[in-house]
């Protein structure tokens, strides 16, 4: 079996199940209990914190556990919104993001706040002059993602901090649910940065649990009131198996990284070359220093996405259409639509997305695969 969709989870590492189930045998008293199973638990929820913070180059009190990226980007573009609605209701992101942001931003639009989606190139990026001229004086976030979960393109985030350092008043999130681990952290701490949103199933992680990084500072409302937890900004009784497991799974993922990140981009460019021979084929990602070295997407003209993912299954691997939140949905990927690719292009799109457990050998696979593939549905549209 060979699994190419990475994106869309990861499976959890087997020393990460290990730690999910020692502690939940032996760390089961609740963190905030008095007695000593609480303060055993609570020791090693801040352990927890600090290693993660020390990984991502923050301080332990600027990370905050939530249960994924949906409810990280939830709570800073709500949170935000909550927070500053006596500055302005005025927030600015992009049309490509993930629905975690773009469905936030629709309540809060129902809400009478006011959005600004700023387009993208056929390349899928944003024009830093285009947020330059949606800046206004009541605005109060940027939202923007760091690697596109549909075809790679790392957004020009350095351009977009340099424009912010202007407007010091303004929270900048960034979305970087995609990009840990992939040779992108000195991107992701650009000091003007305010705000990142984390999700450990994308890193070999437990399920439904993740975190962001708040700067210090920055004030933010919490959508789960309750018991008080994570400095009252997130109620609820932390998930500590869980949080225990994340925290190992970054470590692990950050070790050696630079070369996994260099054997993830061989893969790709393997598999792009070779792909982008074929003449009906259409690639989304191309295979630049701009875009995440572990996705691409590409399609085959006159064959739907979903078909060519089932094709590849019959051989035992494991693609996906532009995004697991909108597969099974049968609908058109929100990027390549707002690259305006015509939407018979669009719909043939697929993405191989790799982690570091993945190897060359796969790649030979997948393009024998490939290949048998493009030639039966080249003979059934001829």
């Amino acid at each position: 079996m060979i699994y190419f969709d990475n994106s869309a989870t990861t499976a959890a590492a087997p020393e990460v199940l290990q730690s999910y189930q020692a502690v939940s045998q032996d760390f089961f008293g609740n963190p905030s209990s008095l007695h000593a199973l609480g303060d055993k638990a609570d020791n090693l929820l801040q352990q927890s914190r600090q290693q993660i913070a020390q990984l991502i180059q923050a301080e332990p009190d600027e990370i905050y556990f939530t249960s994924g990226g949906t409810e990280g980007d939830n709570w800073v573009v709500k949170g935000t919104a909550i927070a500053k609605r006596q500055f302005g209701k005025h927030l600015i992101s992009t049309e490509i993001e993930h629905p975690a942001v773009k469905n936030s931003l629709a309540q809060l639009e129902q809400l009478g706040y006011e959005v600004t989606y700023l387009p993208v190139d056929k390349r899928g990026f944003i024009d830093s002059a285009d947020l330059k001229a949606a800046l206004r004086s009541d605005t109060i976030l940027v939202s923007i993602m760091a690697v596109n979960n549909e075809i790679g393109s790392v957004q020009p985030l350095k351009e977009v901090a340099d424009i912010l350092a202007d407007y010091p008043r303004v929270h900048f999130h960034v979305d970087a649910v995609q990009s840990i681990g992939k040779g992108l952290l000195p991107l992701l701490r650009l000091p003007r940065i305010d705000f990142l949103t984390f999700s450990a199933h994308k890193f070999h992680g437990p399920r439904g649990t993740g975190f962001i990084y708040a700067k210090r500072g920055r004030q933010l409302a919490p959508l789960m009131t309750g018991g008080g937890q994570e400095n009252n900004w997130r109620s609820g009784t932390e998930n500590l198996p869980a949080i225990a497991g994340m925290a190992k799974a970054l470590r692990l993922l950050l070790t050696d990284e630079s070369a996994k990140v260099q054997q993830q981009q061989a893969i790709k460019t393997k598999i792009y070359q070779h792909v982008a021979q074929q003449p009906k084929v259409t690639i989304f990602s191309e295979n630049t220093a701009d875009f995440a070295p572990h996705i691409l997407c590409f399609g085959i003209q006159g064959v739907r996405g979903e078909t060519i993912v089932h094709a590849f299954e019959e051989h035992d691997i494991y693609i996906s259409t532009t995004s697991a939140c909108s597969s099974k949905k049968g609908t058109i990927s929100g990027t390549l639509a707002a690259m305006h690719v015509p939407d018979e292009i669009a719909t043939s799109a697929v993405r191989v997305s790799l982690d570091e457990n993945n190897t060359l050998a796969e790649a030979e696979a997948f393009i024998k695969a490939f290949d048998q593939i493009y030639a039966r549905f080249e003979l059934i549209n001829s």
